[in-house]
């Protein structure tokens, strides 16, 4: 069977008694062990669940439709399902969006269809919501409808791009954070304190900033925590009774950063990049290339973007910018890494101390609506080579002047085609080279002003 289905009884799908508290069956992971079971323990999350928070309020009341939580792992979406599930007296199943298909899913809506006709309600908790396909999730639609069940759907993505916009109108969306440091330290005390589920029993002692060292590796989520310290803990046994720095390194070994190259968080962190760059900030820019390179992300990726922030918000006002771009490209294709870091590390910096203009950018864009929103007149003729005698016949080149032949090198000549013909798109800036090329722009002005049609 690939969904699980906590039962309070042991005899049915749709029983009548608690079963009993597993939480402290020692073969299961500190975290699952330590997962809060009321309102009350959860940590975190106090927009929400704090008293008189929206959530909180329709728990209590018991006034719940179908839900959708959106947040980084380990900040408590399963356990807020469960919770969820054992305050309102709910039946709790539980899929698994990667293993769950067509058939599964029918399954249980239909047992729980029968349910309902005996007063029994059902909680179906779907992980990863996002990773169903429309097809999938198209079949919790007539049951969310008709009541059988109510919905709650976990997930790490931005809900309105990966969650079909049927069932997401149905569902009330809950975002969840990332645990603070300090919450999580509160949540590693428990553990070591808890006898009855944690690792009271162990007698560990831990200097507070062994515990802030774990929690700052977590990147807020709680679950990694709780891995770290019971890795911790088994390496503090025997003599030792002190979690100490050196077994928090030890236990940690390589931080897990949260990211996802194929999700939400990829284009959260090279906007934050992109942004920093052209914010003219080369200190935050390190820092989100970091964060990127060390998660495993392509480095021609960001080579790729580094290429195109070069275009779009350095341009002319420092063309050498493209140049150095292009070339920490080819030295991250030419050495590897890591050693191509320090070559995107130059080029982020570089780009991020540069003359800012989006003047190119800018001008490039109103010269594409143009072409897309006016008619598309033909060349003038004076501006078509004519290399034949049918051609210059009919006025091909007619009228064209030789900019080399003339002083100054300008031509008082048009060469946008009539309906456009008094368009400027490309306003350089006063910054870095767009200075000098705004300074030149007007001198051939004034050259075409003075020359005779």
């Amino acid at each position: 069977m690939v969904f699980s289905v906590v039962k309070w009884s042991s005899m049915s799908l749709f029983p009548t008694t608690p079963a009993p508290d597993s939480s402290s069956d020692r073969t299961r992971p500190l975290a699952d062990r330590m997962r809060p079971r009321t309102l009350d323990e959860f940590v975190g999350q106090e927009h929400l669940v704090a008293p008189g928070k929206p959530l909180r309020t329709q728990i209590e009341r018991d006034d719940l439709g179908s839900l959708i939580f959106w947040g980084p792992p380990g900040t408590g979406k399963t356990t807020l399902a469960q919770i969820i599930a054992r305050v309102t007296k709910a039946e709790f199943i539980e899929f698994s969006a990667v293993l769950a298909g067509i058939k599964e899913i029918k399954q249980v809506m239909a047992e729980a269809e029968r349910a309902r006709q005996y007063g029994t309600r059902t909680i179906v908790f779907v992980d990863e919501i996002h990773r169903f396909n429309k097809a999938q999730q198209d079949a919790f639609l007539p049951h969310v409808e008709k009541g059988n069940i109510r919905l709650i759907g976990a997930t790490t993505e931005n809900p309105s791009f990966e969650i079909i916009s049927a069932l997401l109108s149905r569902s009330r969306v809950y975002t969840l954070r990332p645990l603070t440091e300090e919450q999580i330290v509160l949540l590693l005390k428990r553990a070591l304190a808890d006898a009855e589920r944690g690792l009271g029993a162990m007698k560990l002692r831990a200097p507070d900033e062994a515990l802030a060292k774990i929690a700052a590796y977590s990147s807020g989520d709680a679950r990694t925590a709780y891995n770290a310290l019971e890795v911790a803990a088994s390496l503090a046994s025997g003599a030792k009774t002190e979690i100490t720095d050196a077994i928090v390194t030890d236990a940690l070994q390589k931080r897990v950063l949260l990211y996802d190259k194929a999700g939400e968080e990829h284009y959260n962190l090279i906007s934050a990049l992109h942004k920093s760059v052209r914010n003219s900030d080369p200190d935050a820019a390190l820092y989100w290339l970091a964060r990127m390179l060390e998660a495993g992300e392509d480095p021609l990726y960001i080579a790729r973007r580094v290429v195109r922030m070069a275009v779009e918000d350095i341009g002319l006002a420092d063309p050498g910018a493209l140049s150095l771009c292009m070339a920490a490209r080819d030295a991250v294709d030419f050495i590897g890494m890591p050693e191509g870091n320090l070559a995107l590390a130059q080029a982020v910096v570089y780009l991020s101390v540069a003359p800012k203009s989006n003047a190119l950018y800018t001008a490039y864009s109103e010269v594409q609506q143009d072409v897309e929103q006016t008619a598309a007149e033909p060349v003038p003729l004076h501006l078509r080579n004519a290399p034949t005698g049918l051609m210059k016949g009919m006025g091909y080149g007619q009228g064209y002047k030789y900019a080399h032949d003339l002083e100054g090198k300008v031509a008082d000549m048009q060469c946008l085609p009539d309906n456009l013909r008094d368009r400027v798109y490309y306003q350089p800036t006063n910054e870095g080279m767009e200075k000098r090329i705004r300074e030149r722009l007007e001198e051939i002005k004034k050259m075409r002003s003075k020359k005779p049609v």
